[in-house]
């Protein structure tokens, strides 16, 4: 498959990305307990499933990257803010070994997640541990350690309501779009804000990268919601129409079910039927009604006005030209994200 100019480049920029973060990925891996240390490496990719060495995908690393190109924003080297790169990474990390096992997802990365392959507890124990190596990375860094642990806390939030959602019925969209302010934006926005701190940026510049990174977030989350429901699993790397499948509230199904439509009332019924899964008959009409409800018109139209906004934000933090490059690719890539 052939790629257009700026995938080329976003994919260019990503990978150089994570040769940069690599290396101190795996030094604080190498710190973990030896069956806990197993996990973590099958887990980023390091290791396959039967213990051997591999080349492995341990994600996209957006968020290092995010770091390191803030970092170059304001004007200094990418290569200063690795250590917070690994560190936002590592939570990163932590956060997809737990949200794989509330959500029961099988796959992640076209693998299997490790509650699938190694068991609920190692899953557990494993995220919690990349937890605590992730404050280790940070602990000489206080005013760093202290911002990752409010961006925790917003994640956290934003995870508890995202499950609370699932047994609800009259969920807004006002409260969807903080849902996911607290579950990804915080995140994103937290390492945008890494990267400043390691470039020693001004507090006006850097709540203008912080500004940037909620937008992106936000845009990063209905992209990724669409996919979910109209991508394909070489893209996304777990199965297409599972949130649908376990009746989540994404985005464009709370757009959807918002109008007051017949495509929006028979999706409601389908979202009632809550005793088992749906079938996959029920998840191609479910996505169907989604769409002629307006939920996907609506999702990929406000993701194009958070992208918009992340760039002004940008903009105002009067970023260096290499970093506002770098920032503005990653800012395209994740809108049309199709790696």
């Amino acid at each position: 498959m052939t790629t257009a100019p700026c995938e080329h480049d976003a994919w260019e920029l990503l990978s150089r990305a994570r040769q940069l973060t690599e290396p101190a990925l795996r030094k604080a891996v190498d710190r973990l307990p030896e069956r806990t240390r197993a996990v973590a490496e099958y887990h980023f990719g390091f290791r396959d499933e039967n213990g051997n060495p591999s080349a492995g995908d341990w994600g996209k690393g957006v968020r290092g990257a995010l770091v390191l190109a803030s970092a170059q924003a304001m004007g200094v080297a990418a290569e200063q803010a690795v250590t917070a790169a690994a560190g936002i990474e590592l939570v990163h990390n932590f956060s997809l070994l737990h949200d794989d096992l509330m959500d029961r997802d099988a796959l992640r990365r076209g693998r299997r997640t490790v509650w699938s392959l190694f068991g609920d507890a190692q899953a557990v124990l494993t995220g919690d541990a990349l937890l605590v190596i992730a404050m280790e990375v940070l602990a000489e860094e206080p005013a760093m350690l202290q911002e990752l642990c409010s961006a925790l806390l917003c994640l956290v939030a934003g995870q508890s309501e995202d499950c609370d959602f699932e047994q609800r019925t009259d969920v807004a969209l006002t409260e969807c779009l903080a849902m996911a302010a607290g579950k990804t934006a915080a995140l994103l926005s937290s390492a945008c804000v890494l990267g400043a701190m390691a470039a020693h940026a001004s507090p006006a510049r850097t709540n203008a990268l912080r500004r940037f990174g909620h937008h992106l977030g936000l845009t990063f989350q209905l992209v990724d919601d669409l996919l979910g429901i109209w991508g394909h699993t070489a893209v996304s790397g777990k199965p297409v129409g599972a949130d649908l499948r376990r009746r989540k509230k994404s985005l464009p199904v709370v757009a959807a079910l918002s109008a007051d439509s017949a495509h929006a009332h028979r999706l409601a019924e389908l979202y009632r039927r809550s005793d088992e899964p749906m079938g996959e008959e029920e998840i191609g009409e479910a996505a169907l009604l989604v769409e002629r409800a307006g939920g996907r018109a609506w999702a990929e139209q406000e993701a194009e006005r958070q992208r918009t906004q992340a760039l002004a934000a940008l903009a105002a933090a009067d970023p260096a030209p290499e970093g506002a490059h770098a920032l503005t690719l990653l800012a395209e890539a994740v809108t049309r994200r199709r790696w």
